[in-house]
């Protein structure tokens, strides 16, 4: 197949968003696929091997958006792709939506960002239906759209889409391992951060307004008991300042060996974001066999069965998540038995087995639309 893949963001931004990309033009690679990326930020000329077409952008809340040029209908139409990767559309993917829909080139939008949500947690003061609106044109045109979650699959049902499938996100299961809290590496990593043998509760992902990681505050105090947060972002400053005096270690953005050392090092992992459409950390925390705690709305409800596979707290709960963390600190039996349901929990959802799952909705739009030529001929 040829695939252009369309995106809102791409490297070197790190996140969801791109990490989901990354693996996918992976997987195009391994199965002898062609592809070309048009995104609003490139490391270079080509990635994999495909070649990177960069889109004009602006700057939304000191993040790179991109937006429509002119040469997006000629980049795609001189590519020819049989199908359209959107992700995450929102004006760039939107706009390229709309082409293909004009074009009659199957498109497949993957929906990753309540971005209803996203916004009002910045002040952006449009009310929410306007949004959704917003949210439900962009992805009307699309010959399909994938969400991460049942939840949110049906949330975009109710926006009036009709062509909506769940399509998950993959973990590496060998890359993030409980083996790896026996490594020379990881006990370097905890003499650090825990020269005394304290309990080490983190967090890892984006800082940002949305993912709510200010509300680690809620924590402090806990005896014994130090903090972890990797990851940068927008907040980044904002949370030192905040935590300063506290027993807190920022490690700054960390990628690949680093990143599955740093996960591996904590005892229990913390998640406060309620806006998640998914939570791909909480899926690299199962794996490395950790006791999961987040908040009991959104993605988490998908990823944690409660009192099983982790544990789901009611944000709005007064000290529920420092009731939650200091109950599992107390129960060492219990953060083993999270830990390991967690972990077997995604065993079967490694990234090739999701992304087979991709090509297979590819090469079924792809079908759709030769067999509406056909009936139009």
């Amino acid at each position: 197949m040829k695939v252009a893949v369309v995106t809102e963001s791409f490297l070197p931004q790190l996140n969801g968003v791109t990490n989901s990309v990354v693996r996918v033009l992976e997987t195009l690679r391994d199965e002898g696929h062609e592809a070309i990326v048009i995104s609003p930020t490139t490391p270079g000329d080509e990635h994999l091997g495909y070649a990177l077409h960069r889109s004009a952008s602006i700057p939304l809340m000191r993040f790179p958006v991109g937006v429509p040029h002119r040469a997006l209908q000629s980049t795609l139409e001189g590519f020819a792709p049989d199908v359209v990767h959107v992700a995450a559309p929102f004006l760039l993917g939107g706009k390229a939506i709309a082409v293909c829909a004009r074009a009659g080139i199957p498109s497949v939008a993957i929906y990753q960002t309540d971005v209803a949500g996203y916004l009002q947690r910045y002040g952006v003061g449009f009310a929410r239906p306007v949004l959704d609106r917003f949210v439900a044109s962009v992805h009307a045109p699309a010959s399909r759209t994938l969400a991460p979650t049942p939840a949110a699959a049906e949330q975009l049902r109710r926006l009036g889409l009709d062509e909506v499938h769940v399509w998950g996100r993959g973990v590496d299961s060998r890359l993030f391992h409980p083996a790896r809290r026996d490594s020379a590496a990881v006990r370097v990593l905890r003499s650090r951060t825990a020269p005394h043998g304290e309990f080490v509760v983190g967090y890892v992902g984006r800082l940002a307004a949305e993912k709510q990681v200010a509300r680690l505050r809620e924590l402090f105090g806990l005896h014994g008991v130090r903090f972890v947060v990797v990851g940068d972002g927008p907040e980044r400053a904002r949370l030192e300042a905040d935590f300063a005096g506290h027993p807190v270690t920022f490690t700054g953005q960390l990628q690949g060996e680093a990143l599955a050392d740093a996960f591996a090092a904590l005892d229990v992992f913390v998640h406060f974001g309620t806006e998640e459409t998914f939570g791909q950390t909480i899926q690299e925390a199962q794996a490395t066999g950790l006791p999961v705690v987040a908040p009991a709305v959104g993605g988490p409800l998908h990823l944690i069965d409660h009192g099983r596979t982790g544990m789901l707290v009611d944000p709005h709960r007064h000290r529920g998540f420092r009731r939650t963390v200091t109950g599992l600190l107390h129960d060492a039996a219990l953060r083993a038995r999270l830990g390991e349901a967690g972990r077997r929990a995604i065993l079967g959802r490694s990234w090739e087995a999701n992304n087979r799952e991709l090509l297979d909705h590819y090469r079924a739009v792809i079908e759709t639309g030769a067999l509406s030529r056909a009936g139009a001929s």
